[in-house]
């Protein structure tokens, strides 16, 4: 098939790259004329695992090209993929104007018919309003449809090529026929395509999300009982996954959750409730015990060193919001950096890939390292903010041998406490006691 994906974040990106590999004709359209150049050139604008080999690949093979205007091949396209950015406004609702402004542009351009398939993330009634601009621009039939999309950065190409799930909303017989032969090599591989009305499909992405929060944020609250406590909570995560109806996933207890979806979700979800005069309680909950978690740590580290960290130099080991990504939006190391400066605190970080994304918000008002043990001479306390393999797989007696105070805050419990114990450090983790 041609296909138009417009915008190339890490959604439209991934999506483009992903499906010129099933051999499509995709071209991917950004107003960003340095981000187009950039791919044209043959570089990647987003750090993502497995992605830069197919992205090459096709490129190459002329399935995947460039453009900076909406208008370029747009009427040689049978789909057309919005992938835009759904910022939060002020009040925590989803900022639609560049969804609103594309389908505006689209319909003024659009000669034949065309499916419009919306990868963004947008509340429920945006898939209406965007046909409403098109019945009300132009004469043309389409079909608008909402595709959510379940990319988790890090594993966005291994989530896109093995979806557990395709969520489609349509009622259009033939937008479902031809969406099918889009999706068919993935139908074949076993994925489940669920068809449903498009408000529905609209809200299973943010109640998906919501969700995922609900659970990080009750084991991050476990957690804190276990610190008052004798309980551990890994031994109370092993039991919690051990029940099916439970699962094992998103039960890492650590200092919150961050990156582009989770926090701009559960926000959207609570301005739109809110809308419909409808209050959610539990999600409200979940926001601020998720604000509260990040700073945790914070009190922890104040406690350790008596109130007193004036003119004391942390190092912070991870940047991004997770691991194998360069993303820093909602990072909680963005907070735990700002309350430590508050404080008069010095600080140096290493992280492997998100070190120049911080630096461009944070300048030199912090100090950066060229790998983990360049800083650990010179600093009062580690604290590790992202779980990178890099750490976790760390030389444990090079870090004791270097890290003079042998003081480590552990905000995602990386390391066995044992192990800690064994080589002496004072470690601090979330929910755990050192034996």
């Amino acid at each position: 098939m041609n296909i138009t994906v417009i915008g190339t974040g890490y959604v439209g990106l991934v999506t483009g790259t992903c499906l010129s590999d099933y051999g499509n004709k995709v071209t991917c359209i950004d107003i960003d004329k340095s981000k187009i150049k950039s791919l044209k050139s043959g570089i990647l604008t987003i750090y993502e695992p497995g992605l830069e080999i197919i992205f090459k690949k096709n490129v190459s093979n002329g399935n995947l090209s460039f453009a900076n205007k909406i208008n370029h091949k747009i009427n040689e396209s049978e789909i057309i993929f919005l992938a835009l950015p759904t910022p939060p406004n002020e009040d925590g609702s989803a900022d639609l104007k560049h969804v609103l402004n594309v389908a505006k542009n689209l319909s003024e351009i659009i000669n034949s018919y065309k499916i419009i398939i919306n990868k963004s993330t947008v509340p429920i009634g945006t898939t209406k309003k965007i046909s409403n601009i098109f019945k009300k621009n132009s004469k043309i039939n389409i079909d608008v449809i909402s595709n959510p999309e379940f990319l988790r950065e890090g594993v966005a190409v291994k989530d896109f090529m093995n979806p557990e799930r395709i969520i489609v909303g349509t009622q259009s017989k033939k937008a479902i026929k031809i969406v099918s032969q889009l999706y068919q090599p993935f139908s074949k591989k076993g994925t489940k395509i669920y068809f449903m009305n498009e408000e529905s499909a609209e809200l299973t992405k943010y109640a998906a999300n919501s969700f995922l929060a609900t659970k990080i944020s009750f084991i991050n609250e476990i957690s804190q009982i276990c610190d008052l406590t004798d309980a551990d909570i890994d031994k109370v995560k092993l039991g919690l996954s051990s029940d099916s109806r439970i699962g094992k996933k998103f039960l890492n207890a650590g200092i919150g959750y961050g990156g582009s979806c989770l926090p701009k979700d559960v926000k959207a979800l609570i301005s739109y409730t809110n809308n419909i005069n409808y209050d959610f309680k539990i999600l409200k909950s979940v926001e601020k015990i998720n604000e509260l978690q990040k700073v945790h740590i914070i009190s922890k580290i104040q406690n350790f060193f008596n109130n007193d960290i004036n003119g004391k130099h942390f190092g912070i080991w991870g940047l991004s919001f997770k691991p194998e990504t360069d993303d820093i939006r909602e990072a909680p190391s963005l907070e735990i950096i700002k309350n430590l400066l508050e404080l008069n605190s010095e600080i140096t970080a290493y992280d492997p890939v998100a070190s120049p994304s911080i630096k461009k918000i944070l300048g030199n008002k912090i100090s950066y390292s060229g790998g983990p043990y360049e800083m650990l001479d010179k600093i009062d306390a580690l604290i590790i903010c992202t779980e990178w393999d890099e750490f976790k797989n760390i030389n444990i007696k090079k870090v004791k041998t270097k890290l003079k105070s042998k003081t480590i805050f552990d905000g995602r419990n990386i390391f066995d406490t044992k192990l800690m114990s064994i080589n002496q450090f004072k470690y601090i983790s979330i929910g755990r006691k050192i034996k």
